[in-house]
């Protein structure tokens, strides 16, 4: 799965920390995320995609080996 969640962060000036602050988990689960090394749940997505003004689609994307 790709995401965008790094490039949507930086386009609202954010740092990983205060977008971690924002959902409530770790500045090394956003860091996780980011580099693809970490799916998030549903909830997750959903705290992130409120916050970076996104709809989850926008933020993930299903390749075609996934």
């Amino acid at each position: 799965m790709k995401n965008n969640v790094r490039e949507e962060r930086i386009k609202l000036d954010i740092t990983q920390q205060e977008l971690a602050d924002a959902i409530s988990v770790s500045r090394q689960t956003i860091f996780a995320i980011e580099t693809g090394k970490y799916t998030p749940s549903v909830i997750l997505a959903l705290k992130l995609s409120q916050c970076l003004k996104r709809k989850v689609e926008d933020l993930f994307v299903l390749e075609k080996e996934d």
